[in-house]
């Protein structure tokens, strides 16, 4: 048994403890919580916060090898085309990077992962990780409807790869909604019984926008450079995220990943879609690839269940969902600092399907405990530029 303190205690709710003792069993499962007694021994005093281990919703594990070979700040077709190009390399060196980005998100203070999946390589690293992986098997068929089954077939393949290696929890999903025909909607959804999570990219570029309002932009000479021409689609005149909804399963937990201009109209009709929607923000990415954020205000003001994601290596200089809160307080600190702790706690958990084990210190859990140190506070407000978070190394999960 272990008795644990801080200066305060972000419990993952919402709520800031002070004068709080944790005790926890030898395996790091909290087992009770109560205020501090000048009586109390044999206690372990953090020097800073603590808060619960953080949830990664929205990474691509297997993109880790491309790190640094993709530039910045090139808008997100040119970044595609260069994933499309340097992705294949050898297989050990695809294994290694894969190794080296889990143990990194790890000792990041990291408890899960929602991990997108077009291949199977990450299956023998997760098997063996200490992160708890939530494996999103992504579809795309470039809005070809021709092609829909035979890639329905392709990736299903992937999804039963995973079945048959017994990781975590998994589902196939669309990858985004210029990439994915109603065949292949239809047949995502067909597949997807019972309570799952389903992850989309979604309005992450000025081009998506132009496809869905008037078939503009830059995907239609995109895809047809593919041999995919979009002679068939029908520009809506709305956001993509309508489209979206009208072919997604409100049934499901559904994450909306990147979100970088979607706008209030999407967020209310989402919800009134569906009270079971998340909203992933991955803010180095959205740097590194378009030089844009969403303007979180937005989703603040119309209390949405927020999340963080690292998205891949490729796309950030590191996989850390610390150096994401660091990122959204520096740019946006109207966001509260305890609020950025439930998006990256509680809500990461519950949209994945972990919240009965992580995301919260309660009584019965095991979310793992992050010291955060050299916060420096004045005036109510928190000060994050030197401060480092990591694992209370007796309670690691």
């Amino acid at each position: 048994m272990h008795k644990i303190t801080a200066k305060k205690i972000f419990d993952g709710n919402g709520n800031i403890w002070e004068n709080t003792l944790l005790t926890l069993d030898q395996d790091g499962t909290i087992i009770s919580i109560d205020q501090m007694s000048e009586t109390d021994s044999d206690v372990k005093c953090i020097d800073g916060f603590i808060c619960p281990g953080f949830v990664n919703t929205h990474c691509h594990l297997e993109l880790s090898h491309i790190k640094g070979k993709v530039d910045t700040g090139t808008g997100l077709i040119p970044f595609i085309k260069n994933v499309v190009t340097k992705r294949d390399a050898d297989p050990e060196e695809i294994q290694e990077a894969i190794r080296q980005a889990d143990a990194e998100m790890y000792q990041n203070g990291i408890v899960a992962v929602g991990d997108i999946s077009n291949k199977k390589d990450t299956q023998q690293v997760k098997y063996q990780s200490q992160i708890a992986y939530y494996t999103f098997v992504e579809m795309f068929d470039f809005m070809q409807e021709s092609l829909a089954e035979s890639t329905f077939q392709q990736y299903n393949d992937v999804y039963q790869y995973f079945e048959e290696n017994h990781l975590n929890k998994k589902s196939i999903v669309p990858h985004a909604p210029y990439s994915v025909s109603d065949s292949l909607y239809k047949r995502i959804h067909e597949h997807n019984t019972g309570l799952k999570t389903i992850s989309i990219h979604n309005e992450e570029t000025p081009d998506e926008i132009s496809l869905f309002l008037d078939k503009s932009g830059g995907f239609p000479e995109f895809f047809g450079g593919f041999g995919f021409p979009m002679d068939n689609f029908t520009p809506t005149g709305k956001m993509p995220l309508f489209h979206a909804i009208q072919r997604l399963d409100p049934a499901h937990r559904t994450l909306f990943v990147h979100n970088t201009l979607t706008t209030v109209e999407g967020i209310i009709a989402a919800h009134h879609w569906s009270g079971k929607v998340y909203w992933a923000t991955c803010a180095n990415a959205n740097l590194y690839i378009e030089n844009r954020l969403p303007d979180y205000r937005l989703f603040l003001d119309q209390q949405a269940k927020m999340t963080i994601g690292t998205d891949s290596l490729t796309s950030n200089w590191q996989l850390s969902v610390w150096e994401e809160i660091k990122t959204i307080h520096k740019y946006a600190s109207y966001v509260p600092f305890s609020e950025l702790i439930v998006w990256a706690t509680k809500n990461g958990a519950e949209a994945l399907g972990y919240e009965n084990i992580f995301g919260t210190i309660e009584v019965g859990k095991k979310p793992g405990l992050v010291a955060l140190e050299n916060i420096t506070e004045s005036d109510g407000r928190y000060y994050l530029e030197n401060a480092t978070a990591k694992w209370v190394n007796l309670f690691r999960v």
